[in-house]
């Protein structure tokens, strides 16, 4: 800056204070009346001593009453720079006293004591929030850590010192590698792995994510243990399996076992009835009978419990529908073509799975006298086939797929869940559900587009 170069009289006006800026402009407004009564004073005809005299207090009236305005004006705006400050500091309490919508400045002040109702209100909820958030984390069965951008541990809550196997001073602050967690926080955001810790080992989802805290990025890792949802999933499912054995081993063996004491008693009788041999002959005939539907029963829980992995082939969808079409001799079936479209998946595994569908809705469209049509489309990534009957529809649709669950007097009850655990192999889906609007049932086959 050029020293020399004097300084506008704008700017070193801006340069000052608010404060001194007031003061000097009610000083250079009251000026003109202190001069004019001052020149009247010295230019009348009064002694010397009256006119020093209210010169003095003319010069004390002015430079006091601009020193009154000025304290008028700038207290109330230091009281607002209080409050402001304390709201800054976190201490909602404080308010400004006679607020009132008089003036604008009565505006300010009662807008600055709602903006600290407002902040304390908001205070309390996030504490609130904050303590709620901490009080969920604390006793969800699910381990939570936080990390920082250097993978330092800032945050646990009472699953993770569980697993870890030792209190949160001892976690927070500490490295990822430190505690373990290194080689889990690589890779895909959600993984299922074994794994081993200090409280406890089994399957685990690890589930992690980013967010900001503090213009910095944080890591939050979620560990889930699904042993216990396994092993209670693997539970109920060995219950449902050993209901289903127990109904259909006891429907055999019942009769056998009476036909067997039956036949003991009448070859133990003496004498013998005429027809003796003819009733041994019947009791051994149906003894073969359930013990045949006992040995199917069995044959089909090892096809169901053996399936093997798909063998994945290039397959032209129209020509595979087409073929196992053609295999149904006793009803008609109508085909809807699609589009050409060629998959990955095991032809074999596929015939047995649309066969099962195919069968199923003619044996349900024999009932009522109906048709059944098949036919295929594409929907995004997915192919869809579908099996449409004209039967009675289903009327049970929680048992479907229970296995050796069936209806039919000569069913095995595996057809359905060997067909869904197929196409879940090939990673689609199978449903079936009662058309809308019409009769029957539609069952949906879903593959992806590989």
């Amino acid at each position: 800056m050029d020293m020399g170069k004097p300084v506008p009289e704008g700017k070193r006006l801006s340069r000052m204070g608010h404060e001194s800026r007031i003061q000097i402009f009610v000083l250079i407004a009251g000026f003109p009346g202190v001069l004019i009564s001052l020149w009247l004073l010295w230019t009348g005809s009064f002694s010397s001593k009256i006119q020093w005299t209210f010169t003095v207090l003319i010069l004390a009236f002015w430079f006091g009453f601009a020193s009154a305005v000025r304290n008028r004006v700038m207290q109330p705006l230091q009281t607002i720079s209080n409050v402001l400050a304390a709201l800054r500091e976190g201490d909602f309490s404080i308010r400004v006293r006679g607020a009132g919508r008089r003036d604008s400045l009565g505006d300010v002040v009662v807008e600055v004591n709602a903006l600290g109702t407002t902040l304390r209100e908001q205070r309390l909820d996030a504490i609130d929030a904050t303590a709620l958030l901490r009080k969920v984390m604390e006793e969800i069965d699910v381990v939570v850590f936080t990390l920082d951008s250097s993978q330092i541990v800032r945050l646990v809550n009472r699953a993770g010192e569980r697993l870890l196997a030792r209190p949160a001073e001892r976690i927070i602050g500490r490295s990822a590698t430190e505690l373990g967690l290194g080689d889990y926080l690589q890779g895909e955001h959600l993984q299922i792995l074994e794994a081993s810790f200090p409280g406890g080992a089994g399957r685990w989802e690890f589930r992690r994510t980013s967010f900001w805290q503090g213009g910095q990025p944080h890591h939050l890792f979620v560990l889930t243990d699904l042993s216990r949802a396994l092993r209670e999933e693997e539970r109920q499912a060995w219950k449902r399996l050993i209901r289903v054995l127990g109904h259909e081993l006891n429907n055999s063996l019942t009769p056998i076992k009476s036909i067997a004491a039956s036949l003991g008693g009448l070859m133990g009788r003496d004498p013998r009835p005429p027809d003796w041999e003819e009733d041994i002959r019947r009791g051994l005939a149906v003894i073969g009978s359930r013990g045949e539907a006992l040995s199917r029963f069995m044959d089909g829980y090892a096809r169901l419990a053996q399936l093997p992995p798909p063998r994945l082939l290039p397959l032209d969808l129209g020509t595979w529908v087409r073929r196992v079409v053609r295999l149904e001799s006793r009803l008609g079936v109508i085909l809807i073509p699609g589009p050409d479209l060629t998959i990955q998946a095991d032809g074999d595994q596929l015939d047995q799975l649309l066969i099962n569908l195919i069968r199923n809705g003619v044996e349900a469209a024999h009932t009522t006298g109906g048709n059944v049509s098949v036919g295929w489309a594409r929907t995004h990534s997915l192919v869809e086939v579908w099996v449409d009957d004209e039967g009675p529809g289903l009327s049970n649709t929680a048992n479907l797929f229970v296995p050796f669950f069936t209806t039919k007097p000569a069913g095995s009850g595996i057809g359905l869940v060997l067909s869904r655990q197929i196409a879940e192999a090939h990673g689609g889906s199978l449903v079936l559900r009662n058309r809308e609007g019409v009769g029957g049932c539609r069952a949906l086959l879903r593959l992806p587009l590989r």
